[in-house]
């Protein structure tokens, strides 16, 4: 979480203060390497669980404040939006019933997050993104009142220059913009570490970079983003870009805060904490930090609060982390790619098969350096973010496999060596990696679940998308609570929409949730020939018309075609779009009620509305929209609903 008293670096004074107090931890982290004074004892893993607040419609639900003030165990701590919480879960032995305990542990976290949100009128929901989450709820009245997240969007914004851009292709494609870094918050992970010693650090974190594109191609559980299909874990193109503090005008080539990395680490975790320091700026200092000599001088373990705290604002999929228990200094690897979900059986499943990796790779094949290129590694982890189990990689030697086939030929059976060697329980070895190959072998990850269950409930001609994302998450958290693992998990049917009673009337509250988003538009200056002719093509009675920003500048109807045939061209001159458009129509957004729509046009007489956000189009509903809504309403109150 880092330090929420953090505040942004302001002043020229501040940051050089800060910066001196920066390389002071620097300088006496390598004193305590050389000195030996960090724990050499058994491994410990820890955990991070990142969970999603959601009211009875499936929509974020904005009271992580009010639960906190009631909540009245330390490990729910708050995150970046009001609809995110996370739980820190206690760090243990690898050895015996870990997982297990682990598993139980965050099951008992949850639930205490659950009761409370409860009483908002709200639930934990547990998933890598929030399918219906809209970019009305990513304004700043939605983050969490904390001078940390505040000064972090403050300091990254103005880096940057200009408002954070998305663009994401898979199936669909996204390419949005926003003024803030809520984008962040539409994430939310399961995080696990690895605890190492310095010695044997470089090793092991280039083993985890080696893993992380294969553990991540079984866990991927992300596909879905504002209406549109894009990658198997959006969570790492979003993410990204969600905190790119680079200039929008940049020139030369610069680093992103979000990175899996450009090397292997040679020797050392200073090089990661010295290579950070050198490229990215300070965003976030605090007054609360010590002289780490002192400590050193009463042969004490410091704090290193500038080193953790400017550590925290560099986003490396797997971290370097430096942390004391009972005075004893210690450093792990975080592992930061796994999402949230589908269940918490499936998330300890994934750290498993991470944990057990780590645990047998380097007898296996020795450094990864000495027998891959990191270029292939890395070329692997973002295969596995956009294709999941349908990856490519390029493995060990040259080899090219599918991340299928290499998971259950390979990996698994590794996997299992490497927990029985650390002396984990046999049960928990069959139970969680049973999950990661019945998994594998089904291709049933929560990501395909879910672009099949879209596709599947999107065969019902009468659902909305918005719809559709509700259906999926409701049926994802009965499962959930179930606990039934995603393999397990039949898809969700198109009859099913229809048997949930309430389905149209929640589905039918807003604009957004029905309106039409597959456009067609023109430009002022094309010819008017072009608007009538996709006018007949399309079967359309309007047509939008745009300038080259996308902002809304008129409306073609029939009726100003008809005007114009019924007048008869004039001059030589051809007519073209701006002569006849309605200019500057009355507009709606995607969260105007439906109610307020249907009397707008009622009295106005007008055949549609366009709907635009932040100045520009997102779509347009019309007479046909209203009337298949007002009929489907009128349908459910003759039956005595309300």
């Amino acid at each position: 979480m880092g330090e929420h008293s953090a505040d942004e670096a302001r002043s020229a004074h501040e940051s050089r203060a800060f910066m001196k107090a920066l390389l002071a931890d620097v300088h006496a982290l390598e004193l305590m390497i050389e000195r030996g004074m960090f724990d050499a004892g058994p491994r410990r893993i820890g955990a991070e669980q990142e969970m999603f607040l959601v009211d009875h419609d499936m929509m974020p639900a904005p009271v992580a404040v009010e639960v906190l003030d009631e909540v009245e165990d330390g490990r729910i701590v708050s995150e970046l939006a009001r609809f995110n919480l996370e739980a820190n879960v206690e760090p243990r032995l690898l050895h015996g019933n870990a997982l297990s305990s682990m598993e139980a542990e965050i099951a008992s976290l949850v639930e205490v997050a659950d009761v409370y949100a409860r009483r908002h009128d709200a639930q934990v929901l547990l998933t890598g993104i929030l399918p219906t989450l809209r970019r009305v709820d990513l304004g700043l009245d939605n983050m969490t009142p904390s001078p940390r997240y505040r000064a972090l969007n403050d300091t990254l914004r103005a880096m940057r220059g200009g408002e954070f851009q998305i663009v994401i292709k898979g199936i669909d494609e996204l390419n949005v913009q926003h003024d803030n870094v809520m984008f962040e918050a539409c994430n939310t992970s399961f995080q696990v570490h690895f605890q190492v010693t310095p010695q044997e650090f470089a090793k092991f974190y280039n083993v985890a970079q080696l893993v992380t594109g294969p553990v991540l191609a079984a866990a991927v559980n992300s596909p879905l983003l504002f209406g549109s299909r894009l990658w198997n874990e959006t969570r790492v193109a979003l993410f990204s870009s969600s905190i790119d503090d680079r200039s929008t005008n940049r020139q030369r080539s610069i680093r992103p805060r979000v990175t899996f990395g450009d090397g292997w680490v040679q020797e050392s975790v200073l090089e990661i904490f010295r290579e950070q320091i050198a490229r990215f700026r300070v965003i976030l200092s605090t007054a609360d930090i010590e002289d780490p000599m002192e400590a050193l001088s009463r042969a004490e373990a410091p704090e290193l609060r500038a080193l953790r705290l400017h550590n925290g604002t560099v986003y490396r999929w797997n971290r370097a982390c430096y942390g004391k228990i009972d005075g004893v200094p210690h450093l792990r690897i975080e592992n930061r790619v796994l999402p949230a979900g589908p269940t918490i059986l499936d998330e300890v499943a994934n750290a498993a098969f991470f944990f057990g990796l780590m645990s047998a790779m380097l007898e296996e094949i020795g450094n990864p350096r000495d027998r891959i290129d990191f270029d292939e590694v890395k070329g692997n982890f973002y295969a596995a973010a956009r294709h999941g189990l349908k990856a490519q990689f390029t493995w060990v030697d040259g080899e090219t496999v599918t991340a299928a086939k290499l998971i259950c030929d390979r990996l698994l059976p590794l996997a299992r060596e490497g927990l029985r060697h650390v002396g984990v329980d046999e049960g928990d070895i069959a139970r969680y990696l049973g999950v990661i190959e019945a998994r594998v072998r089904s291709n049933r990850t929560g990501a395909q679940w879910m672009l099949d269950s879209f596709a599947s409930l999107g065969k019902d001609y009468e659902a909305s998308s918005d719809m559709v994302e509700r259906r999926i998450l409701g049926a994802m958290l009965e499962h959930q609570r179930a606990g039934t693992p995603v393999h397990e998990w039949p898809l969700c049917e198109h009859t099913a929409i229809r048997d949930r009673e309430d389905e149209w009337r929640r589905g039918l509250q807003r604009v957004g949730q029905f309106m039409t988003t597959d456009l067609f538009t023109v430009r002022p200056t094309d010819l008017v020939d072009l608007a009538a002719s996709v006018m007949d093509w399309e079967h359309v009675k309007h047509i939008p018309v745009e300038d080259d920003a996308g902002h809304l500048v008129g409306l073609v109807t029939h009726r100003s075609l008809l005007r114009l045939i019924a007048r008869g061209k004039q001059g030589a001159d051809p007519v073209v779009v701006a002569d006849v458009m309605l200019r500057d129509p009355d507009t709606i957004s995607p969260d105007t009620p439906t109610l307020l729509a249907l009397e707008k046009m009622r009295e106005n007489g007008y055949g549609c509305l366009p709907v635009v956000e932040h100045g520009k189009l997102v779509g347009i509903i019309t007479q046909s929209d209203l009337i298949r809504v007002s009929s489907r309403l009128l349908e459910k109150f003759l039956k005595g609903e309300r």
